[in-house]
């Protein structure tokens, strides 16, 4: 076990996964469905929606449908926590353990609302959540409700009207609401792309090392 690295994965897992929980729950019990705060005009706001199932908002075949995109994502983590464990016992690049663990955590923190939020909050629907309300959550386990409130509508505007199929209509840049858990999923990916050449060139070195090794 490299233990820099496990230091390096377990740090920003647990840093993406208290601060991603921690603003979900102020959100939860501060705010009701639809509410906002604008903190940088109209280009930063927090808006509070929630996600009944994948991403955008788009649902999933019902209750069993929701259960079984909560299962899939629980065996979607332990794989990707099991991976990430191989990758830091044989050494990889750092970047590489760096934008795994960054896409781990965020997995993570999204799973925690679909598995346990129904269970611990009430509805959020024209009033403030409770915590561990004593008539029970707004929902059963595994049937949660992911929390998103990250907001930037920079540009809006209409396509003119000689524009096709869009003609006259009006279009909004950065239209969806994501959270912090989205946020370190795209710069796990993000980086993992940026820095893939060097990732590759590192394994394709150590592999090729390898060999000369064992006839030593």
């Amino acid at each position: 076990m490299h233990f820099k690295q496990f230091k390096l994965a377990a740090t920003l897992i647990f840093t993406v996964l208290l601060a991603d929980q921690l603003f979900k729950f102020w959100v939860k019990t501060n705010m009701y469905l639809g509410q906002e705060f604008h903190i940088a005009g109209q280009w930063f706001i927090i808006h509070f929606v929630e996600n009944e199932g994948m991403a955008f908002g788009l649902s999933f075949g019902g209750n069993y449908g929701k259960l079984a995109l909560s299962l899939f994502r629980v065996a979607a983590v332990c794989g990707i926590g099991y991976y990430l464990y191989k990758l830091i016992k044989e050494g990889v690049h750092t970047m590489y353990v760096t934008s795994l663990s960054l896409i781990f955590a965020g997995a993570i923190g999204n799973i925690i609302d679909s598995i346990f939020y129904g269970v611990l909050f009430s509805s959020s629907e024209f009033q403030v959540a409770t915590f561990l309300p004593a008539e029970g959550g707004y929902a059963t386990w595994m049937h949660g409700r992911v929390v998103d409130m990250l907001y930037f509508p920079l540009i809006r505007g209409t396509f003119p009207d000689w524009f096709p199929l869009w003609a006259n209509q009006s279009f909004e840049f950065f239209r969806p609401v994501f959270n912090l858990a989205d946020s370190s999923i795209t710069i796990g990916v993000c980086l993992f792309l940026i820095f893939q050449k060097q990732i590759f060139k590192s394994e394709q070195a150590k592999n090729t090392a390898t060999p000369t090794q064992d006839f030593q």
